[in-house]
């Protein structure tokens, strides 16, 4: 069978900070290398809702404040509600940094009036203010609440990136973290967690970007798209991931970890 995978790449001219365009490369490339065929919607203030409708993953990536309020008012009031129902349907989304600050109930930068988002995940964002340590540097975590099917379990479990961030993300009661940390700020500094995962969905303030030093991530996105789209359950064919670990393993060494 020759699978299909339309993706979506929300507000590519403004939330793609830190090398976000590498996650929708990987998942490309990943789908591609397997005969799957892949087209990339990017998904503008001007593009037609029904384009996004009919897509089976979504991405959006990072950006500084300006940006992030250039597309809150389309993302709160066009975007957004058809990306939650979408969600809501357990389509698969990876939402990196400013995308996860996005897709809160608000978030309140250093300076202006908070942006309000659709409530897609139960979360809110806050900058403490320009005393505040900013969250930034390499980063590794455990994935705590996401199935990954693959073999050496422990070792896969493990997510490495980097942040930068001056925001404070704090997870509601119906959100459960993605990752414990490792090294680094995480969310907010604090609770000692990273990211979000809500139904088929990922949050994070992982750059790097994500997808290229952590491809069992990317690998559990196309499987979960594909098998929401076909109904089926999908085992991808294996890649030769060599080098991908030896980046993922080398920034675990300049960790110190």
């Amino acid at each position: 069978m020759n699978f299909k995978l339309n993706v979506a790449w929300l507000y590519p001219d403004l939330m793609s900070t830190y090398g976000d365009k590498g996650n929708i490369i990987v998942i490309k490339k990943r789908s591609e290398w397997r005969d799957i065929d892949v087209k990339v919607e990017e998904i503008t203030l001007e593009t037609p809702i029904d384009i996004l409708k009919k897509c089976d993953l979504i991405f959006m990536g990072g950006a500084q404040d300006r940006q992030q309020k250039l597309a809150g008012e389309d993302f709160l009031k066009r975007k957004g509600p058809v990306v939650k129902e979408m969600v809501e349907r357990d389509i698969p989304a990876l939402f990196v940094c400013a995308a996860f600050q996005a897709v809160g109930h608000y978030y309140k930068p250093y300076q202006g009036d908070p942006i309000v988002g659709p409530g897609i995940f139960d979360l809110y964002t806050e900058h403490p203010g320009d005393q505040a340590k900013r969250l930034i540097g390499n980063v590794a975590a455990e994935v705590i609440n996401l199935e990954l099917r693959t073999k050496n379990l422990e070792l896969k479990k493990k997510i490495v990136g980097f942040e930068n961030h001056g925001g404070r993300t704090y997870l509601g009661k119906k959100l459960k973290p993605l990752a414990r940390v490792i090294k680094g700020g995480g969310n907010n500094g604090e609770d000692g967690f990273e990211g979000a995962i809500y139904k088929n969905s990922i949050g994070s303030y992982y750059h790097g970007p994500l997808l290229t030093k952590n491809p069992h991530i990317a690998d559990w996105l196309i499987t979960r798209s594909l098998e929401v789209k076909y109904g089926k359950e999908i085992q991808l064919a294996p890649l030769d991931d060599s080098f991908e670990w030896q980046a993922h393993n080398f920034m675990f060494k300049r960790l110190g970890l």
